[in-house]
């Protein structure tokens, strides 16, 4: 059964104001879906039941959990290849070279779901620049859901997630099999750190600057002024040399102009810029 207007228009609001997320019109299908898992396991009959709930006593649990199934949580290891090559052969190898001095990286994961993205950037840094073992190395991942994160935390993953992106040779190098699981192991994990952010809400004050942020697949799910918003706060995080990696099909143009995009093969990666103008600092 087909969830009510007045259930849709609820949650629309609720995850446009808590996660900057718009939901189009035809999307009626989609929350009920996702929120019917819930409103089984809360002992509902309906996610108009659920909702309800949520607006007539604004329980704060089950308020998260209707903001956390709106939220998408796709995500593979190595996950478009061509990004980790262009981090493998330029800008890491830059970031070495402009880091000697302090030997110390910073990079933030800004979208980090289950965590397949920072521990592919853990592993790509164990393979490829074995001299960072003398450095101090800190991957910084967020996310919005804590679900996601505690997963993360965990590092094991199903055989068809290790399926997913991932080197037979990364497998067998850095995971452990445990029963049907497998896990990543201690090396891996060490240099991650998660924590819970909501890109749209305050950021915490202590954050950046950071040398490395990755943040694909996950601003088109924004507004133009969200995007504006988390792009400048996102400049001041950076460090002026810094790098930023946006999804395939983002981009920074007609929506901050302190940023200029670099072209590397079949891909590209955004650089701070100098300009001042529409959302520039």
């Amino acid at each position: 059964m087909e969830i009510s207007a007045a259930t849709f228009d609820f949650v629309r609001t609720l995850i446009c104001d808590q996660a900057g997320i718009i939901l189009e019109r035809d999307k009626q299908y989609l929350v009920e879906a996702r929120l019917m898992p819930i409103a089984r396991k809360q002992g509902f009959d309906s996610a108009d039941a659920l909702v309800s709930q949520v607006s007539r006593t604004n329980d704060a649990v089950l308020r998260q959990s209707v903001i956390e199934a709106m939220t998408t949580n796709e995500t593979t290891f190595f996950r478009d290849g061509e990004p980790f090559e262009a981090l493998r052969k330029h800008v890491i190898p830059d970031l070495l070279t402009q880091r000697a001095a302090a030997k110390e990286l910073r990079i933030w994961c800004g979208a980090a779901s289950t965590g397949q993205e920072p521990y592919s950037l853990s592993m790509l840094l164990l393979e490829d620049f074995p001299q960072l073992a003398t450095w101090k190395v800190t991957i910084h991942a967020t996310d919005l859901s804590e679900e996601v994160l505690a997963r993360a935390r965990k590092g094991r993953y199903t055989q068809l997630e290790v399926n997913r992106g991932l080197p037979i040779t990364y497998l067998v190098k850095h995971f452990d099999k445990q029963g049907l699981e497998w896990e990543l192991k201690p090396r891996v994990k060490e240099r991650v750190a998660f924590e819970k952010l909501n890109l749209v809400k305050p950021w915490p004050g202590v954050m950046g600057p950071f040398d490395l942020v990755m943040l694909r697949n996950v601003m088109i799910y924004f507004d133009v002024p969200t995007k504006t918003q988390i792009l400048d706060k996102m400049r001041r995080v950076m460090r002026s040399d810094g790098y930023l990696f946006l999804g395939s099909a983002e981009t920074t143009m007609g929506i901050h102009d302190g940023y200029e995009r670099h072209p590397w093969g079949k891909t590209g990666f955004y650089k701070p810029s100098t300009a001042v103008g529409k959302g520039g600092r």
